[in-house]
């Protein structure tokens, strides 16, 4: 049988209009993507460049001198790095075992009936404002940590040999361990939200063999679920941990914003954020403004540094797991 070019041109037509789309399409992802990568760049550029006053004066010695100091034109990150850092870890040191028992709750534990409302609500505190948790934190939680929980910490805990510096300092209610505590209770919903899909994600077949087997509920966690889940449980903790390291608002309200080198989480603090955000429309010099530009970019370079540690763990992991 012949096949005419009546027959055959409609469908040559459809072929041409199929990759002349599937190229379109093709270009419109890509320039998505570029676009990521060129914003990031560009917004890194952009606080390198307003920074550069600041790093020609001081160098790379910016990074680790402690001084802050508007009157003299001293400036130096070394304070708003050490809280941005330790505030972020008491966060995650928090936030990470309660993660896991609520998604392990939710998944494992839970009646049917009861998951749906539990997890919108833990969903919808995701979606609360941060001035929101700063405000509770600085009229409800500071007064309550000052008047009940920091005297026996300061009392007790600060009496112990070696770590008792940590735990030691006046009970003002304001300070480094308060500011982690009000990040612990904003990373939360993140880090279980994702803990709970994943632990969802779990084949039914692989649970109901271990318990077949003789495995307890914690067992069957700990030895099926969470390896099973290894890697998107730990991109969800980083995730919940660069939410804690670009913080502004709430930690603002509570860490006391003093610009003081301290071990003890009693005592007031000041983190990169904070620090521009309370002092950025005060900046009268090109020196000050410069400064608080580059602690922006210093802000840039811990979240890449955290993130890119992220990477390599999940890398290796993957490594193991021969994937």
């Amino acid at each position: 049988m012949t096949v005419t070019a009546d027959q055959t041109s409609p469908m040559r037509r459809r072929d041409i209009a199929d990759a002349r789309a599937d190229r379109s399409f093709r270009w419109l992802v890509s320039v998505a993507g570029l676009l990521v990568l060129l914003s990031l760049t560009a917004a890194a550029l952009s606080m390198l460049w307003g920074g550069r006053e600041a790093f020609e004066k001081f160098g790379l010695g910016f990074f680790w001198r402690d001084a802050w100091d508007p009157v003299l034109q001293d400036f130096g990150a070394r304070v708003p790095i050490f809280g941005t850092l330790i505030t972020s870890f008491i966060a995650l040191l928090i936030a990470v075992p309660v993660s896991f028992g609520i998604a392990m709750f939710l998944t494992e534990i839970a009646p049917r009936w009861l998951r749906a409302p539990v997890g919108t609500a833990i969903e919808l505190l995701a979606g609360i404002p941060s001035i929101i948790y700063g405000m509770w934190g600085l009229f409800v939680l500071v007064p309550f940590l000052s008047a009940n929980v920091y005297p026996w910490i300061d009392a007790n805990m600060g009496q112990w040999p070696v770590v008792g510096a940590v735990f030691r300092g006046p009970p003002l209610g304001l300070g480094m361990g308060t500011a982690g505590l009000v990040l612990a209770i904003m990373v939360i919903p993140f880090v279980s939200s994702v803990m709970r899909e994943v632990f969802l994600t779990v084949p039914g077949q692989l649970k109901e063999s271990a318990y077949a087997l003789g495995s307890t509920r914690w067992e069957v966690v700990w030895d099926i679920v969470l390896p099973y889940t290894r890697s998107a449980v730990i991109g969800g903790i980083f995730l919940g941990l660069g939410r804690a390291l670009g913080e502004t608002m709430a930690v603002t309200f509570v860490l006391g914003n003093a610009h003081n080198l301290t071990l003890s989480l009693l005592e007031p603090g000041n983190s990169i954020a904070a620090t521009i955000a309370n002092e950025f429309a005060e900046a009268d010099s090109p020196m000050y403004l410069s400064s608080l530009i580059a602690l922006g970019f210093v802000l840039f370079i811990v979240t890449f540094v955290v993130l890119t540690i992220a990477r390599l763990m999940l890398r290796q992991l993957k490594k193991r797991e021969g994937y």
